[in-house]
């Protein structure tokens, strides 16, 4: 139904979100005209001013968003043109560019009326749509191992504006392709990226990407970055937020809300194959089995540190990746796991190392956004992600998931 007067922000008077306010600073501008996705938003405003629908402005949003992840993917992998000389494993392009989208959305005045409901179900198709997120296909027939791997935006980007995120560079480099595992065998990989934001992992966007296709896959893993100089396998994943700003700026220190809490663990644990990666030669970064956590043991309210993970009847307070979304992404993916009744399925937690600027390049208020030590430091993460993978989907002989 069309609305005589649709509300202020279905007029297109919706203010910009806080990550889009970010977007005219000088680095986010700079990432976007030297990669050659400077272009693709004045594009969708035009497409969509031209919608005389709701359902052709769907259509739109769809076509760009897709497009966007099609073109990031290309532009990481090799194919086509580069587009400027920022190097093309960077996966910071296609988050400007995402927002630089969903901010051209927010603002749109269409002239047949838009309800606020019909407004955030177009953001929600675009960020989707742009994230890989309902583009996840494997080949038919067997003989092929599928593997699931997932990735995030850039965060703390208040501290540095210019801040690249490895494992979404990883997600880009590998969707779609192929990979030899340990033992031999072929796998195809495929991608998706996730949000740094609380409300959206609450309204429960990993379950709904995932779900479809833990029970086809061979091996799934959620990456994120993690510790300066390492590699982490965590081992232990835990309930609970911790309140550290999200992209939006907003905190949450609760028990981390998912479907059915009155069935909800305070711990879950991988089913990635630990000691077999640990020990395999996979790059220049050491990896560690990180069995740390941190609880609240049973009847205290004090919390304790635990090298070698949570004790009986405890309460989570921090998982081996911490108490932010990293943590949660494992946990929720663990969680589904299990609920699916995939036991025996391999998946978990990859924490990176820190994707660290150059020596020379370490002030954001005079730094460049790029520099040849970050991008060797992100090429040398993303393959070296690529190898824990395929050492992660080999069969292994003795290990079995800890419930199972």
């Amino acid at each position: 139904m069309t609305l005589a007067t649709p509300p202020a922000s279905a007029a297109g008077t919706t203010t910009a979100s806080v990550e889009e306010a970010r977007l005219d600073r000088v680095a986010p501008q700079g990432i976007l005209k030297r990669s050659g996705f400077d272009s693709l938003a004045p594009e969708f405003a035009g497409a969509l001013a031209g919608a005389d629908s709701f359902a052709e402005a769907e259509r739109t949003v769809v076509r760009y968003g897709s497009g966007l992840w099609r073109r990031a993917v290309d532009r990481a992998q090799g194919r086509g043109s580069a587009g400027g000389d920022l190097s093309r494993d960077d996966d910071r392009p296609l988050y400007w560019s995402r927002l630089a989208l969903t901010r051209e959305l927010r603002s749109w005045k269409p002239g047949f009326g838009i309800t606020e409901k019909g407004r955030t179900r177009l953001l929600d198709r675009l960020e989707r749509s742009s994230r890989g997120q309902d583009s996840i296909r494997y080949p038919a027939g067997k003989g092929v191992k599928r593997i699931i791997l997932t990735g995030f935006d850039p965060f703390t980007l208040d501290r540095d504006v210019r801040i690249s995120n490895p494992s979404g560079a990883t997600a880009l480099a590998l969707d779609g392709t192929w990979l030899r595992t340990a033992d031999g065998s072929l796998a195809r990989v495929e991608t998706a990226v996730f949000p740094v934001r609380w409300a959206d992992f609450a309204d429960g966007t990993v379950e709904r990407t995932l779900r479809p296709h833990l029970p086809e896959v061979d091996l799934f893993t959620t990456v994120s970055q993690g510790r300066p100089g390492r590699f982490d396998i965590e081992r232990t994943n835990g309930a609970w937020r911790g309140g550290f700003p999200d992209n939006e700026n907003l905190s949450r220190t609760e028990t981390v809300p998912v479907a059915d809490p009155a069935t909800q663990p305070q711990w879950t644990s991988t089913s990635l194959p630990y000691a077999a990666i640990t020990a395999a030669s996979t790059g220049r970064f050491p990896v560690y089995d990180n069995t740390s956590v941190t609880e609240l043991p049973a009847g205290a309210d004090t919390p304790v540190v635990r090298p070698d993970g949570p004790t009986p009847g405890s309460v989570a307070r921090a998982g081996g990746g911490g108490d932010y979304l990293s943590n949660e992404i494992a946990y929720r993916a663990t969680l589904l796991r299990d609920r699916l009744g995939l036991t025996r399925l391999p998946g978990g937690h990859v924490h990176t190392p820190v994707l660290q600027f150059g020596a020379g390049n370490t002030d954001p208020a005079t730094g460049g956004v790029t520099d040849p030590e970050f991008v060797r430091n992100r090429l040398d993460i993303i393959a070296q992600v690529r190898a824990i993978v395929a050492v992660a989907a080999a069969p292994q002989e003795s290990f079995a998931h800890p419930s199972s």
